[in-house]
């Protein structure tokens, strides 16, 4: 077995010794808890580098009967473990002299060791109870200051969804064993690839969708992500070490299986960019950085499942990746950010595009498109319509910067920066994608062949980025019309979808004195 299969029991070890002192500055315990993750993170860099030795090309280096060794656990595995063990050198500081800080550190490594389990597990048989026990654990983590309303709005919003999304994987679990009569997901793997879904797992595919919208926090149950911000911060920021992206986690696990099913990518595509764009909106009118950031990863999410939902699962893993790593550090340094701002007497004039800048902006970013794409054509052989299509919504949104560098008060510095910015992002997005498929090595299956149902799709969600793209650039020659006052409100409270499930679970209830 890989080493980086020891690294759960080293993070619950340490976990129980946690335990043995709960309370407020528990020496040694924040030391032993630091050591314990690190011991992790380097168990786990052992398991990723005996994959690339054994598996690169190959793609698994070990599949046993409950851990599996592949691209996903050797890429996946050392982030969360790397994320963990800053979170937890963090957490040091942060709630040093709280009143439960034992307590805090015991619950941040069983989470952690959780998360490690089911990010290695080849068995459903692990997986799901795995999943289960880190939405009770997170709960804990919730509800760390349990006086807090919101807190407890947020964990009781965060129990339903997530337990919701537990049986839709447990309904999941019993159809695929009905169906091939096995938890061990590499069998289910090979039965998915080699002839047509039965009834059974048609509908388990259907679950797994589900479930996995449900754990990502996808729109309309998005709302207890946006209000975890009332837990300890280092709890958000681990939050982002494949929790959140869970359900992106377990799709890529069952990527054949979810492919195989039409309906299943379908309801990806369209939920998942809804989702995106739902989220990119409310975003930009939080004025809180921390619910800001909340809402970002509820865009980030919609848009990784848009990618299960095309086919590009090694491009949906790196995102996952990414956005991991970047999101995980925008939470621990919100404080930096509230500096700057409060550092900012005298802002700059802001460079307005006008409607001509727009339109040579998107016209420059497709042209620079189209030379890259013929580049890496000629390199690595031809790019799927899924892939061309998703590198175009990618330009759209660079295209919004290219626009900022060619408006009229834009200095020569800022257009020179944006286009330089725009080039590098066009190459490093056909250059990471040939690299993500080259490490899968046949793991992760290809884009399906497009069909009508596919064409109408991509037609559908390039459309709507392209759209929402433009409207941003021209935001600043519309956002002062008096109707926009109005709609910025309606937006910036997500529509009330909310406060309506706040409304459904009691949450505004007040209790009887």
């Amino acid at each position: 077995m890989p080493l980086s299969s020891l690294a759960p029991a080293v993070l619950l070890a340490a976990a129980a010794i946690a335990l043995l002192r709960p309370g407020r500055r528990p020496r040694p315990i924040p030391l032993i808890a630091e050591g314990a993750a690190l011991a992790a993170l380097a168990l786990c860099l052992a398991g990723a580098a005996r994959f690339a030795f054994l598996g690169v090309g190959q793609g698994v280096g070990y599949d046993g009967p409950l851990v599996r060794l592949d691209v996903v656990t050797a890429l996946v595995a050392p982030t969360v473990a790397f994320i963990g063990w800053v979170v937890v050198r963090y957490s040091r500081t942060y709630m040093d002299g709280a009143a439960r800080e034992g307590w805090f550190h015991a619950l941040m490594l069983t989470v952690l060791g959780l998360v490690l389990l089911q990010v290695q597990a080849g068995s459903l048989a692990l997986l799901v109870p795995a999943l289960a026990a880190i939405g009770l654990v997170l709960r804990q983590l919730l509800l760390f200051f349990p006086d807090r309303a919101p807190a407890r709005r947020a964990a009781a919003k965060f129990t339903l969804v997530w337990g919701a999304g537990d049986a839709a994987l447990i309904l999941a679990t019993g159809l695929l064993w009905l169906a091939y009569g096995t938890m061990d997901i590499a069998t289910i793997e090979a039965a998915a690839r080699m002839a047509p879904l039965p009834p059974a797992a048609e509908g388990a595919a259907g679950l797994l969708v589900l479930a996995a919208l449900l754990k990502t926090a996808a729109f309309p149950l998005h709302g207890w992500l946006t209000e975890v911000m009332e837990a300890p911060t280092p709890v958000s920021a681990l939050l982002h070490a494949g929790i959140i992206n869970s359900g992106g986690l377990l799709l890529i696990r069952l990527a054949w299986l979810v492919q195989a099913s039409p309906g299943a990518m379908a309801a990806l595509v369209m939920l998942g960019g809804f989702t995106a764009l739902f989220g990119a909106l409310v975003m930009l009118t939080q004025s809180a950085v921390k619910t800001a950031l909340a809402w970002s990863t509820v865009a980030q999410m919609g848009f990784m499942l848009l990618q299960c939902g095309l086919g590009l699962w090694p491009v949906a893993m790196l995102h996952i990746l990414a956005h991991s790593l970047y999101k995980a550090h925008a939470f621990l340094s919100s404080g930096g950010a509230i500096r700057a701002v409060q550092a900012t007497r005298r802002p700059g004039p802001v460079a307005a595009p006008g409607v001509g800048a727009v339109i040579r902006a998107f016209g420059l970013a497709l042209a620079l498109y189209g030379l890259a794409a013929v580049g890496f054509t000629l390199l690595a052989g031809p790019k799927s319509p899924q892939a061309l299509a998703l590198g175009l919504i990618l330009v759209s949104g660079v295209a919004y910067l290219v626009a900022q560098g060619l408006a009229d008060a834009a200095p020569r510095a800022l257009t020179q920066r944006t286009l330089a910015a725009s080039t590098a992002v066009t190459l490093s997005y056909f250059g990471l994608q040939a690299l993500a498929v080259h490490a899968a090595g046949g793991t992760l299956p290809a884009p399906p062949v497009a069909g009508a149902l596919e064409w109408a799709l991509i037609g559908l969600t390039v459309t709507s980025f392209c759209g929402v793209a433009v409207a941003q650039a021209l935001f600043p020659h519309w956002a002062h019309h008096p109707a926009a006052a109005g709609l910025r409100v309606h937006i910036a409270n997500g529509f009330y979808l909310n406060a309506a499930l706040d409304r459904l679970i009691g949450g505004f209830r007040a209790v009887r004195s």
